[in-house]
């Protein structure tokens, strides 16, 4: 059996069993089949939900959660108080649960699985600095050892935690394994002890909660601008600014909406956020009410107090940053960039998209000299042309069923293939481009090329592969 429940545990039963002992011992058991995939899901579910605690939440093991509450705890008046109303949550949805608090992730592992509080619902809070001494009348088992360790300490006599303190260290990790001494140094505080968060962890955290739910769109948009107003605050206080925030909104049935907002420059305008979160709310669904509300800060930088112009004028960027902002939470980040130049002479190769106020590229600017059109089609399409030989400019040409007629050309621009970037025997004269830049009669202007050499053994073909103006 994988589980038992409170019921079956007063009956004598336990995880591990047998299911057939289990059954001779209680005929009337019921059992339903272990499903590991659901399991690991609402694990998951749950670390989601407990972000409205901690920023930082790991899943731990099978059957685990592990929160970094540094700096968070304040919030419900103390760690005792946080740690009482998260375990009171998820009892009142039939979640059995216990926890601990403790200087170090392995102290509060042992604590919540061997501490006094797993015979009850009950929760363990060491003070700074105690887990040396609430840790030493625990089991070994407590140090997260492997089988072995676990199975060969208690016949040598060492059955609690205290009674490894004294020993010669060299000697047990010799026999035990080096892993043995790291586990007690991590649960002790003496090594560190690297946390796989589900998100990323940002320290830049603020929380609020509400006597009452709320669920009226008015009232979501009003408790995002104050919950922006709290982490803003302390990133001025602190002289930084953030490019992407997250508001959470927590449903009383657990269920978490992020709603993300991102800048295109660091900023810490918490009315200016509060305007891009707003048009988002239509994806909050407060079915019985939102009862916390949480906010999350990334990409943090520091953003030093810029001193107004005396013309109350603004450069470009800062012009453009409401803007760009409101288009690319509308639209997507995706969907909103800036052509840079790339060092290569085939026009498709020599732009890249970038961010719309990033800085420049380093890369070398494109050639005044040769004039690229402003709308680049995303692959050429083919053309059907007049023209003389064997390197005359086209008289006219046909593109997508209309005839153009042209006045006017220059050219041609032979472009290369980059034969470093493939196969070398796929190159030749076939690969070679000769582009023109042509206007027809109505003032329309191309940018053309052939593609291959008159006299070769495949005859040249025409493309149309961009649009000036």
């Amino acid at each position: 059996m994988a589980a038992v429940d409170a019921a079956a545990t007063a009956l004598g039963l336990s995880a591990g069993q047998k299911a057939a002992d289990a059954l001779a011992l209680v005929p009337q058991l019921l059992t339903a089949d272990h499903d590991p995939d659901a399991d690991r899901r609402a694990l998951e579910s749950l670390c989601d939900w407990c972000v409205r605690f901690s920023p930082a939440v790991a899943v731990d093991g099978e059957d685990g959660l592990l929160l970094d509450i540094t700096g968070t705890d304040h919030l419900w008046g103390g760690e005792a108080a946080m740690l009482a109303d998260l375990l009171e949550r998820l009892s009142r949805w039939g979640v059995p649960a216990r926890g601990a608090i403790a200087d170090t992730a392995g102290a509060a592992w042992a604590l919540a699985r061997f501490g006094e509080a797993r015979f009850g619902r009950g929760a363990a809070v060491v003070p700074p600095g105690g887990q040396r001494e609430a840790l030493a009348r625990l089991p070994v088992a407590a140090l997260r050892l492997d089988e072995a360790a676990q199975a060969q300490l208690p016949r040598l006599g060492l059955h609690r935690v205290g009674q490894l303190y004294a020993l010669p260290r060299a000697q047990m990790a010799k026999r035990f394994g080096i892993a043995f001494t790291q586990r007690l140094d991590q649960a002790l505080g003496a090594a560190g002890e690297a946390l796989a968060f589900r998100r990323p962890a940002s320290p830049w955290f603020e929380r609020l909660a509400f006597f009452e739910p709320i669920s009226a769109p008015e009232d979501l948009a009003r408790v995002a601008a104050d919950v922006l107003a709290l982490i803003c605050k302390r990133l001025e206080a602190e002289g930084r600014g953030a490019k992407r925030f997250e508001v959470v909104y927590h449903r009383l049935d657990g269920k978490a909406f992020s709603v993300p907002v991102g800048l295109a420059r660091p900023g810490r305008d918490a009315a200016r956020l509060a305007k891009l979160v707003a048009p988002k709310l239509d994806l909050v669904d407060p079915g019985f009410g939102i009862d916390v509300i949480t906010v999350h800060a990334f990409a943090v930088e520091a953003l030093a107090q810029g001193q107004a112009r005396i013309d109350a004028e603004l450069d470009a960027a800062e012009a453009l940053a409401p803007l760009v902002d409101r288009l690319v939470n509308r639209l997507g980040e995706g969907r909103v960039w800036r052509p840079d130049p790339v060092e290569s002479h085939v026009p498709e190769r020599a732009v890249g998209r970038s961010a719309p106020l990033a800085t420049p590229a380093t890369a070398r600017p494109w050639n005044p000299d040769l004039p690229r059109p402003t709308r680049l089609l995303k692959r050429p399409e083919p053309i059907e042309v007049m023209a003389k030989l064997p390197d005359d400019p086209p008289l006219r040409f046909t593109w997508r069923g209309r005839h153009h007629r042209l006045r006017a050309a220059e050219g041609p621009e032979r472009i290369g293939q980059e034969w470093w970037r493939g196969d070398f025997d796929d190159t030749g004269p076939g690969r070679i481009r000769d582009y023109y830049r042509v206007e027809d009669e109505a003032g329309g202007r191309f940018w053309i090329y052939r593609q291959g050499l008159y006299g070769d053994d495949a005859s040249p073909k025409w493309w149309l592969h961009g649009l000036f103006g």
